[in-house]
Order: C-alpha cells, then sequence, then structure tokens
C-alpha cells in the first residue's frame, strides 16, 4: 500500500461551545460530515468546549490521493488537537469514530482525560463491525434492501410501518456522494475494513465508557462487550435501539454526557 506522509493535513474543523469548559474532541461516523451532524450537537456544545471536524476525504476535508491506514486518521486527529492548543482532552468516537478513537487513545494515553466508544467495534478478536465496504459495493436496491436490519436488527418491513422514528432513521439516509467525494468514501471504507485494534485495548489507562445498541446489527453489542472486558478501566451501558441508540433512547445522550463530563473517577480499575 502507498502510505502518505503522516499526518494528513486540510482537516475542516470547528470549535463550538464555551472555550472555559472542558475540551471534547467527537469524532463521527462512517460517511458522516460535519455539517450532517451540527444540528445534533446542541447537548454537547452546552456543557463542552466541542472540537468537530471531517475525516480526510469527507465533508470540507481534503480528498487523499493515497490509500491511508486507521493508524494515518489516529495521527490526523492527534495533529488537530495540536494545532487548537489542547494538551489534554475528552473523546467520544461514535461507529467508525470510536475506531479511530481506539487509536487516538492508545497513541497518546496521557492525553486522554475520558472516552465514550459508541456502537463500534475492535476488529480482530474483540469482533468486527459489518463490513460497510461489502455493501457500498452492491447495487443500490439491493443495499436499500439489506440497511435497515443492519442498522437495527428489529427494522423489519412491518415494524418499520408501525414506528415512526424507524421511518424518520431510515428516510433520513444520505445521498451517494458523487466523483472525488465518492473515492473519498470509498478510501474510508477501505481504511476501515483494515481497523484492528484489539492488542492496543490494554494500554487505553483512562476511564472509558462503552455503549451499545441492543438491537444494533452493525455493532453488535457482544463486539462492545469483549471491548469492556479488555479495558482496563472501563464500564458498559447497553440502550434501547439499534445502532442510532443515541436517537432511539432519550436517556442515552444524557449519560453519555454526564459521563464525559465527570471529573472524577467512577470507572473501576481491572
Amino acid at each position: 500500500m502507498t502510505r502518505l506522509a503522516r499526518p494528513w493535513g486540510g482537516l475542516h474543523h470547528r470549535l463550538l461551545g464555551d472555550p472555559g469548559a472542558p475540551r471534547l474532541l467527537y469524532a463521527n461516523g462512517s460517511g458522516s460530515t460535519l455539517a450532517e451532524i451540527e444540528p445534533l450537537l446542541g447537548p454537547w456544545t452546552e456543557r463542552f468546549h466541542l472540537l468537530v471536524f471531517d475525516h480526510r476525504g469527507m465533508g470540507e476535508s481534503d480528498v487523499p490521493e493515497a490509500e491511508y491506514s486507521m493508524v494515518d486518521l489516529a495521527d490526523d486527529v492527534i495533529a488537530l488537537v495540536d494545532a487548537v492548543g489542547w494538551s489534554t482532552f475528552r473523546m467520544i468516537g461514535v461507529s467508525f469514530g470510536g475506531m479511530v478513537a481506539q487509536h487516538v487513545a492508545a497513541r497518546v494515553p496521557k492525553r486522554v482525560e475520558r472516552l465514550v466508544l459508541a456502537c463500534t467495534s475492535s476488529g480482530g478478536a474483540g469482533g468486527s463491525s459489518y463490513p460497510l465496504h461489502e455493501l457500498q459495493s452492491l447495487p443500490p436496491d439491493e443495499q436499500a434492501r439489506r440497511l435497515p436490519l443492519i442498522l437495527d436488527t428489529r427494522f423489519t418491513p412491518e415494524f418499520v410501518e408501525r414506528d415512526e422514528l424507524a421511518r424518520l432513521i431510515l428516510g433520513a439516509r444520505r445521498r451517494p456522494p458523487e466523483g472525488e467525494r465518492s473515492r473519498g468514501l470509498t478510501l474510508q471504507m477501505k481504511a476501515r475494513s483494515g481497523h484492528d485494534a484489539w492488542d492496543l485495548l490494554g494500554s487505553i489507562g483512562c476511564p472509558v465508557l462503552v455503549a451499545a445498541g441492543a438491537t444494533d446489527g452493525l455493532a453488535p453489542p457482544v463486539n462492545s462487550l469483549r471491548m469492556m472486558e479488555r479495558l482496563p478501566r472501563a464500564t458498559y451501558r447497553e440502550f434501547e435501539g439499534g445502532h442510532m441508540f443515541m436517537w432511539q433512547d432519550r436517556a442515552a445522550v444524557p449519560m453519555l454526557v454526564d459521563f464525559l463530563a465527570n471529573d472524577g473517577d467512577r470507572a473501576p480499575v481491572r
């Protein structure tokens, strides 16, 4: 594989919220952009000085020419927090962002104060999330047929017909990117397919909350339980819903916010 010089420049980012509040880095999921998630960030900007960004090749960040790895993405994040002057920070990684976050916390363990890993997987012996690169290669109608049960194992046609939130979640699917942005997504899917942080989890020493959706078909709860058992100072919480449990279970975001805002240490040392 041709490797890029690390770290990657040109990451589009924003700082939101009170500069005097605890510093929180938010790493979003596969194919998502800062513009898409920004309307959902209110609960986070109320409690944190929030740093949000587009992964390389996504949104308004530059599309690289060559393939890259998850380690490269972690180095992007470390360079970004360096650029904004953060010596230490808290972090939430959602789905693909949780994969990146595992590598970040393992590379700079003394800088990450608290960590939430939401609807994600370690890869390797801890189990992998659904292979989205394979889904991406299918015709659009086949992707549309398979996606509901990947997002939430309850999402049969009958369930979706009677559940308004399920219809909203499925109706909010983004349009496939085109041109350079399509190539950027393909590169991201390639890096994601090689994710394996299993052997790194033991080096993440900060308090960690591992959060899963009970009916998530993309990042099954069993993967989160394996991560929790591997992390030295982790707790596990399972919420109602699937891969979008943060929007399906009203208790989820307040609990994640409270965990990250806490200055104590409630996570057990095992």
